[in-house]
């Protein structure tokens, strides 16, 4: 494991710059909401930062890491603009902004912006450990499982989101829940998704020796299951849902599983 000091500040550092702009503009458009799809351009900018600064020693899979990188974060971040767009600003945020009143621009810089910077940069510690890699390690059986996972998590976000969205277009859904495609195994098939991408990510860096990582996957299954996931998601929807509680009764809540009787 590298020293403290020895750890890419440089990564904290930029994304403390970005997140800072996204703030002038927030205050700019009253919309903090625009916060939520730069999480997966975070990582992009991260990632070919590094791969740019350490040219002369880039390897084969750090280049992989960084194409699967730029599929994801591309693919989260345009799904989000295009779900959000036209909504104005995230119920969740709005009432921050009521609660907190003259402060909230503030507190919004601390508690959103600065920390979702900080998060991020833990959380990317394994593309940046194999980015900035000085030794070259062959490709062997974690490549292989850490690709697998990636390509299973990745399918599962998409097509859940692909899934839920399409549900969500028709009028006749409204206030319905849904219960069929990889929602009928799972009620967060996406938030699932992220978990397998993240621990294939690991798994990449555990490839290249640098398996003291798993403080990212570790971060983001607490995050995905505990704090701002399933927990956070599901405390008000049966309150929009009726249903929901039949619902969370045969359906597991993350990991994918037949439907209880």
């Amino acid at each position: 494991m590298p020293s403290l000091w020895s750890l890419p500040w440089w990564g904290l550092g930029l994304l403390l710059i970005a997140m800072t702009v996204l703030w002038l503009i927030s205050l700019w458009r009253r919309d903090v909401s625009i916060v939520d799809p730069f999480w997966g351009t975070g990582f992009l900018m991260l990632a070919w930062t590094s791969i740019a600064w350490h040219s002369s020693r880039t390897t084969p899979r750090a280049l992989l890491v960084c194409a699967l990188v730029t599929i994801w974060s591309l693919r989260l971040s345009l799904y989000l603009l295009w779900r959000n767009a036209g909504h104005g600003e995230d119920e969740r945020y709005a009432a921050m902004r009521r609660h907190h009143g003259p402060w909230f621009p503030w507190i919004s810089l601390f508690t959103v912006f600065w920390l979702q910077a900080v998060i991020l940069w833990i959380v990317a510690q394994p593309i940046l450990a194999i980015t900035t890699s000085s030794v070259t390690s062959e490709w062997n059986l974690w490549d292989i499982l850490g690709a697998t996972l990636w390509l299973i998590g990745f399918a599962f976000e998409a097509i859940g989101d692909w899934q839920l969205a399409r549900f969500k277009a028709n009028p006749a859904n409204r206030g319905q829940v849904l219960r069929y495609g990889l929602w009928r195994y799972t009620r967060h098939p996406n938030y699932f998704g992220d978990f397998c991408v993240w621990w294939g990510f690991y798994l990449f860096a555990v490839a290249d020796g640098a398996s003291w990582t798993i403080i990212s996957p570790v971060l983001m299954s607490i995050l995905l299951m505990r704090i701002s996931g399933v927990t956070l998601l599901e405390s008000t929807i049966e309150e929009r849902r009726p249903d929901y509680a039949e619902y969370r009764r045969t359906t597991n809540a993350f990991l994918p599983g037949l439907p209880k009787p």
